[in-house]
């Protein structure tokens, strides 16, 4: 074991990884105490502390991080949301093929998940990389069975590490005797989580600095916002006395006005009066709370990406829409975290135990957009009988439902309720039909509906049809005794010159006229036909 390397070629001092490297101490540079740097706070001792951060000294602004998520309630909630976002998901792992072996390494990885503190412990802390630029945790390993197993996981204070000067994204230890350069970090010791969240140096891309000048102009204001409630808050309290009040008097009466604004009680002498007066301040409060709502919108778009599920949330449907955290950056979030743990937490584990393979198992964080699953449900049913060919899996992850495993009870249909279920499908689409159908323009009705949708000019025509044998039977008459009574063609030629005398075409034009008439109706009355 001791000559397995690491990804960059460094060797695996197995002895170490058992051992605690970054454990706070009290008399050395990993001291966890420290004094607070928010009395006093400015606009020049803020852009002091930015300053140094950007050039390679963060400590000062990691305790102002700290510090802004203790003070502000507002930024505090929606970080928080945004580390929920991810935390809340449930992880999985993807075999990195479907060899026995390959297989086997990812179940003995599933059981690392499974664990209490993979989420909580790891995970979590892992997002603090979130305001601060970065996040270190260091992993205890234990060996139990000649198996190599993560023990328990310890969140690092940033403070205790210092930047590599050339690059200024390398790690290394404060070293307790001193020293400009620091300790090396060890192999599968610790796992350093880089959200990018803009491009350049991770300590210049937290939401603490992006949020940093808000959170001071914030305080600012709810500083002043006091201060102004203290004046106009309460009204004016004046107390009248007469020209022979004593100065024994006078003193009663100050007493009285003055502990009315704390006890609202007082006792004085009927000679004098206590009047109060209002003053007109309230504007102010409108100026100072929009300044402070503006702030908190600001923030809210730095660190969530939107303000309706905070600030404009004003119902349900638009904090849906929004949801908390945007869609992209939660996705962001989460196909990061999962490169650290992957990188940092699940290689190691896989060559410890197994050696190094071609391809390891991967740990997934799926951040998946919520689908509304009725409309889900309305757009199948609709486009499947279309042809649309769609995966069941698919379907399933979206409406998020595992496959059923073998011999599971499953739900279906059974007997008189799919009946019924049809029954109401067919009663719909009939209540449907009926709706949109117009109402007899004859009786103001509405008949029941034909098939094939046909219109009043279609029904007319039906009608005269109807019976046409009898009507056609006075002028065919003459023309069927002719063909019986004819022996020869020349007969039957000679027999057509007076048979148009013999055809009675009168209840054939009756029948006409009288349709005729009916149709012309329905063009006059405005009749939509055809």
């Amino acid at each position: 074991m001791s000559k397995l390397m690491d990804q960059w070629g460094m060797p695996i001092k197995t002895s170490l990884l058992k051992e605690e490297m970054a454990a706070p101490t009290t008399s050395s540079v990993r001291n966890i105490w420290t004094e607070t740097i928010m009395s006093g706070l400015n606009p020049i001792s803020m852009a002091e502390i930015l300053s140094q951060a950007a050039n390679g000294y963060p400590d000062r602004f990691f305790i102002l991080a700290e510090e802004m998520e203790e003070r502000d309630l507002h930024y505090r909630s929606v970080l928080s949301t945004r580390k929920l976002a991810i935390t809340g998901i449930e992880p999985i792992v993807v075999a990195a093929s479907k060899d026995k072996k390959d297989q086997l390494i990812a179940d003995s990885v599933r059981e690392i998940i499974k664990q209490p503190g993979f989420i909580d412990d790891y995970v979590d802390d892992l997002l603090d990389g979130l305001a601060k630029g970065y996040s270190v945790v260091e992993t205890i390993w234990d060996q139990q069975a000649r198996e190599w197993w993560p023990e328990r996981y310890e969140w690092r204070d940033q403070r205790f590490f210092m930047l590599d000067r050339t690059d200024g994204r390398t790690l290394r230890l404060k070293n307790p005797n001193g020293g400009q350069e620091g300790i090396d970090l060890p192999p599968y010791k610790f796992s350093i989580h880089r959200p990018k969240l803009k491009s350049g140096l991770p300590v210049r891309g937290g939401l603490a600095r992006l949020a940093s000048w808000s959170f001071m102009f914030k305080a600012y204001t709810l500083k002043d916002w006091m201060a102004f409630l203290e004046v106009y808050g309460m009204p004016l309290r004046v107390g009248r006395f007469g020209k022979g009040a004593s100065k024994d008097d006078l003193r009663v009466l100050l007493q009285a006005v003055r502990e009315i604004s704390t006890d609202a009680a007082a006792i004085i002498p009927k000679e004098m009066e206590i009047e109060f007066h209002e003053v007109t301040g309230a504007s102010g409060n409108g100026l100072f709370s929009g300044k402070a709502e503006y702030l908190d919108k600001q923030i809210s778009k730095g660190v969530l990406g939107q303000t309706m599920s905070t600030d404009d949330g004003s119902s349900l449907a638009q904090a849906k829409v929004h949801e908390n955290v945007r869609h992209d950056i939660g996705k962001a979030d989460a196909r990061q975290t999962a490169v650290t743990i992957n990188r940092d937490l699940i290689r190691p584990y896989v060559v410890l135990n197994h050696g190094h393979q071609e391809q390891y198992p991967t740990v997934v964080l799926p951040f998946t957009e919520s689908d509304d699953i009725k409309v889900l449900a309305e757009a199948i049913n609709k486009l499947v009988p279309l042809g649309l060919e769609v995966s069941m899996n698919k379907v399933r992850q979206r409406i998020g439902f595992d496959a059923p495993e073998k011999d599971e009870p499953i739900l279906h249909f059974i007997g008189s309720l799919k009946q019924d279920v049809e029954a109401e499908v067919k009663a719909e689409k009939t209540a449907k039909a009926h709706e949109e159908q117009l109402p007899c323009p004859h009786c103001g009705e509405i008949h029941g509906l034909a098939s094939d949708q046909r219109d009043e000019l279609d029904l007319l025509v039906d009608d005269g049809l109807a019976g046409w044998e009898q009507q056609l039977e006075p002028l065919l008459k003459p023309l069927k005794e002719l063909f019986k009574r004819a022996q020869s063609y020349e007969e039957l030629d000679a027999g057509l010159s007076d048979l148009m005398a013999k055809m009675d075409g009168g209840v054939l034009a009756d029948k006409l006229a009288k349709f005729q008439m009916i149709a012309r109706g329905l063009g006059d009355s405005g009749t939509e036909i055809g």
